[in-house]
């Protein structure tokens, strides 16, 4: 039997009219998108970097989305790149070196770039695929700095081309139904947040080849990776509001040899104009991926997990919804792709990357400074 979901039943209607435009179109027939151009033609997506992310997750949620397909790639190993093109069914001529991306600007099978290479270059690689007059999905975090942010974003704007951050939760049912409650306050304002997301990395192997331990490649450590999401988390709780402030504290290295370059941990609040407060931790020494928020009026929370690739599982005070079950990424590249073909706003725009990567470096100016930091919008 059904729950239902928090402030009324939850009809098909409702769960239509409510839910974000994106959730709600993976339930469309493809015939009532006809009007907005060929609903034969597929948008063709070019990953640039293919490591694990890649080959695990996106290129075969790829294999399976009805509004774009993978029509190139951009590595650093062009033998890996034609054993792609030969598994995937696209032209060994759309494979490129990271120097020569320019050349995709006569590709006209392609019309969206998906960075995802190490946090560092991600704005080399984004400029460029602006430059060569693609869409630009990039992978989060943003950037490693909010002037790296800036470049991206001014290039896109430059090049007249849209620009999305890899923000797939957006995407997702019960994390829109979770936006929904904040956006529409159905509980009141969400005053009181607490969430962590994390996983325990103690390999000294792995030290020596994940460059997320690089901070060079990396720009930190666990809040550049997983404490990404509940920074987003906390936002969302806020209707997308930004914070005013943040406090951090370093939490303790018991793996030195592994945590030679990074925080092994990190737990940090965020302060809100209208004086919400979220309390928050990241860490690649525990298993743990949840968020709660608390209203006058009721709470939401995510769990089991909240941030994983697995189906998040949302309750409210008032029980909980069930919505269909996705595929993240798949559903993140059609949600970004009928935006691209329909002409509606991001869910997940460039700003929003450049928001939460000002409260990142808030959070590591206040981590080592032990002081309490305004964030610089």
């Amino acid at each position: 039997m059904s729950t239902p979901r928090a402030g009324h039943p939850l009809t098909r209607r409702r769960f239509l009219g409510h839910l974000s435009a994106a959730a709600a179109l993976l339930m469309l027939p493809r015939k009532a998108l006809a009007q907005a151009g060929d609903p034969k033609r597929k948008l063709g997506v070019a990953l640039v970097g293919l490591g694990r992310y890649s080959a695990n997750q996106l290129g075969p949620a790829l294999r399976k989305t009805q509004h774009c397909r993978l029509a190139g790639v951009v590595t650093g190993d062009r033998a890996k790149g034609l054993k792609w093109a030969r598994k995937y069914g696209f032209p060994e001529t759309s494979v490129y070196g990271y120097d020569t991306m320019g050349q995709m600007a006569k590709n006209a099978d392609i019309d969206i770039a998906y960075v995802v290479t190490p946090n560092q270059v991600h704005a080399e690689n984004c400029v460029a695929a602006a430059r060569a007059g693609k869409h630009v999905i990039c992978e989060k975090p943003m950037a490693t700095s909010v002037a790296d942010c800036d470049t991206i974003i001014a290039a896109c704007k430059a090049a007249g081309v849209r620009l999305w951050v890899g923000y797939r939760l957006h995407y997702e049912p019960h994390t829109a139904e979770f936006c929904r409650l904040a956006r529409e306050k159905v509980f009141g304002s969400f005053m009181k947040m607490e969430g962590a997301n994390g996983f325990i990395m103690d390999s000294d192997t792995r030290a020596a080849t994940d460059w997320r331990l690089d901070k060079k490649l990396a720009g930190g450590g666990p809040l550049m990776d997983m404490g990404v999401y509940v920074i987003q988390a906390a936002c969302m709780a806020k209707a997308e509001a930004a914070p005013v402030a943040v406090t951090a504290k370093f939490g303790r290295v018991t793996l030195p040899q592994v945590f030679s370059q990074v925080e092994q941990s990190i737990s940090w609040t965020m302060e809100f104009a209208d004086g919400a407060v979220a309390s928050l931790r990241s860490g690649y020494d525990e298993q743990i991926s949840r968020f709660r928020a608390e209203a006058a009026g009721g709470w939401a929370r995510l769990e089991d997990p909240a941030f994983y690739y697995e189906e998040p599982f949302l309750t409210t005070s008032r029980g909980a919804p069930e919505f269909p079950k996705v595929n993240h990424q798949l559903a993140q590249l059609d949600g970004m792709a009928l935006e691209l073909i329909e002409g509606r706003p991001s869910l997940a725009p460039g700003e929003m990357g450049r928001r939460d990567m000002a409260v990142v470096e808030a959070i590591y100016a206040a981590a080592a400074s032990g002081k309490r930091v305004a964030v610089v919008s």
